[in-house]
């Protein structure tokens, strides 16, 4: 059974950072492309970014520069450092074992940015 869990989350004030991470099991971790999307309050998924298997990734533009997608193959697990956090990005953060988002997908974890 695929299972993915993300964590880290939290409460950060604008200009912040905070270090996602997402643990998985029951499948290949190191032969699959991961991604990382978000939903903010009313509003449908937004894509992210995503890595490879070969660690090739790609990023929105909403978080390009400021967002790093990384990948652990040793620990089958995913990480998102996100810097220089602003309001906007506030959204509860899903990962994925897909490029964009598709499921299955983790429980997701909370990210509020505020001051």
């Amino acid at each position: 059974e695929v299972q993915l869990v993300e964590s880290g989350g939290g409460l950060v004030q604008p200009g912040g950072s905070l270090r996602l991470s997402c643990a998985t099991s029951g499948f290949s971790f190191r032969s699959y492309a991961m991604s990382w999307v978000r939903q903010a309050p009313g509003k449908g998924l937004e894509w992210v970014s995503y890595i490879d298997g070969d660690g090739s990734t790609r990023y929105a533009d909403s978080v390009k520069g400021r967002f790093t997608i990384s990948r652990d193959n040793a620990k089958n697990t995913l990480y998102l450092q996100m810097n220089s956090l602003k309001p906007e990005d506030t959204a509860v953060y899903y990962c994925a074992k897909s490029y964009y988002g598709s499921d299955p997908r983790g429980q997701g974890t909370q990210v509020t940015v505020s001051s």
